[in-house]
């Protein structure tokens, strides 16, 4: 199968084949997980080149070091797979450990001031004084005061200045008064299909909240950013990802963002493989190049598409069969895509031509209505290896659990929105429906492949806080030191294999990485507490010592 325009596969298998010599290391005296339920631990492996050469025993490994082999004694530290996380957002990501920071206000008055710290640094540096601040990632959850912010909150502080800030989760956005003026936004501009502007409930005019669909009214005015930003930001995720013992991603790739990450192959300068995923509604400019799903050992992949349902449980806006708690006219929202038939018609004819879908659906109605539509696409469509994927997959009706595995839908999820969701979960949908919400166990009882991931910059990046997340449930605010519904924590080896094999194969990779095997991409990382025996609370705590990628060690915290 064809992945690539056949100019750039070439170019990227030239560009793999220069920058993997064929250097021989030996990794011996460690603890190894391997992730291959053949051979589930190993001593010692040699990497030659890119890949896995040897796993084995320290007795066995001897025959097979001479005088050109490096030889990395591990001291009994646990090696793993490198890592893959199956969701993110991998510029904005970078984008938002560059930019501005909300994610630490725990009140109103705490995110007016790092705002206000913001803009004076600008000021002060005479750098891009006049330039759209965006990001953010705020979280009006954690402060005492669980009230959406407005732009009266700041408008005082940023003036002239455009200020467009989102919430953690992607689907709330704060504008200031410059910003809504520059978008024409009014109280008179109508709420757009799947979006939502709040208004005062006195004098009608917005409070500066926009929710999904609304949002679009503020970013298509914001000025893309140049390839140069992009790549500066791409590479700043790069890096924090070598230091998480990340080697794969599957990214939520925007336009102008595949750009970057090629510029970035050329230079010789990408530590990380990417599979990236275009927006659904592009689906044609995949097809008319040739590209479709399917296994093949470029750095950068593509083949698959991704779409939305609905929208957040933090915005109110995901969409249930049953009303909010707080609010009995409101189930959430689907997706104008949704509603007009576009979605459906669009993953119809991506999946004819042999593309992967993936869509965000995070309410149990949404959730439904995804499995309803795989399960007639898969029935009306000649059949491949499709693999299907649902995005989040938060909330579900008990009985479109084990349709997951029937209709052969891997469920992308992501385990810190657990601990994070799970503070204030119940006073949205009640507590009945919170005992479906994020039920890893109960998909892998049911034979679900489940692939985890961050939402970063939604969530941190780190994996160990999403093993950690998953194995012990314990929320972010320390009131269930026995985990958040209990019942769905996962073993330790579910959850390293959740955050390896898993992911892998839902990029059509599980032939090429995600178990330490021969034959196999020598991505590797080396953890320093072993998690598979400690104390599951500690995992938290936990940090890489080594990652390894391609065959060469990219990251050593001892270096």
């Amino acid at each position: 199968m064809k992945t690539l325009i056949n100019p750039v596969l070439f170019f990227l298998l030239l560009i793999i084949s220069c920058t993997s010599p064929k250097m021989k290391t030996a990794f011996i005296n460690g603890k190894i997980y391997t992730v291959n339920e053949n051979q589930p631990y190993a001593e010692a492996i040699i990497t030659e080149g890119n890949k896995i050469a040897f796993v084995g025993s320290n007795e066995e490994v001897k025959k097979f070091i001479d005088e050109s082999t490096k030889v990395i004694d591990l001291n009994g530290k646990l090696m793993l797979p490198g890592f893959n996380d199956s969701h993110l957002h991998f510029i904005s990501g970078g984008n938002y450990l560059l930019g501005i920071n909300l994610r630490p206000a725990h009140s109103k008055e705490e995110f007016v001031q790092i705002i206000k710290e913001y803009v004076k640094d600008r000021k002060d540096s005479s750098k891009n004084i006049n330039k759209w601040i965006t990001g953010g990632r705020w979280d009006h959850e954690q402060w005492k005061e669980k009230v959406l912010p407005t732009k009266e909150l700041i408008d005082s502080i940023t003036g002239d200045i455009p200020v467009f800030v989102s919430r953690i989760d992607g689907h709330i956005g704060l504008a200031n008064s410059r910003a809504l003026q520059l978008a024409g936004i009014t109280k008179n501009t109508p709420d757009p299909d799947g979006g939502l502007i709040i208004r005062d409930k006195n004098t009608g005019e917005p409070t500066g909240i926009l929710k999904d669909n609304a949002m679009e009214l503020v970013f298509k005015i914001i000025p893309p950013p140049s390839l140069e930003e992009n790549v500066e930001n791409a590479l700043r995720a790069i890096e924090e990802a070598n230091k998480l013992g990340i080697t794969s991603v599957q990214d939520m790739t925007q336009p102008g963002e595949l750009e970057a990450y090629m510029k970035i192959l050329r230079d010789g300068k990408l530590t990380c493989r990417i599979y990236s995923i275009t927006p659904i509604n592009k689906y044609k400019e995949l097809v008319n190049s040739d590209i479709t799903a399917g296994h093949d050992e470029a750095i950068i992949k593509r083949g698959a598409l991704k779409g939305y349902a609905d929208g957040s449980l933090g915005a109110s806006t995901a969409w249930f069969f049953e009303h909010y708690s707080q609010d009995t006219t409101n189930f959430g929202l689907p997706m104008d895509v949704v509603t007009n038939g576009k979605l459906k018609k669009w993953a119809f004819d991506a999946d004819k031509n042999h593309l992967q879908i993936c869509v965000h659906a995070i309410g149990d109605r949404a959730n439904a209505f995804m499995l309803d539509l795989y399960e007639e696409i898969k029935k009306d469509n000649p059949g491949w290896d499709r693999r299907f994927r649902i995005e989040h997959a938060q909330h579900l009706r008990e009985s479109d659990i084990p349709r997951f595995n029937t209709i052969g839908v891997i469920a992308s999820v992501q385990p810190y929105h657990c601990i994070d969701d799970g503070v204030w979960a119940e006073k949205r949908i009640g507590p009945e429906r919170i005992h479906f919400t994020h039920v890893y166990k109960s998909l892998l009882d049911n034979n679900v492949k489940v692939a985890f991931g961050t939402d970063f910059p939604v969530a941190p990046l780190n994996p160990l806080l999403g093993i950690y997340a998953a194995v012990t449930r314990r929320t972010v605010d320390g009131k269930n030191p026995d985990g958040w519904i209990p019942g769905q924590k996962i073993s330790v080896e579910d959850a390293i294999k959740c955050y390896t094999l898993n992911p892998a194969y839902a990029s059509f990779d599980e032939n090429t990485k995600g178990s330490i095997e021969v034959g196999k991409f020598a991505d590797l990382v080396v953890l320093s507490d072993d998690i598979l025996s400690i104390d599951p609370v500690k995992i938290k705590n936990v940090q890489v010592m080594m990652t390894v990628f391609n065959g060469e060690i990219i990251f050593n915290k001892n270096n």
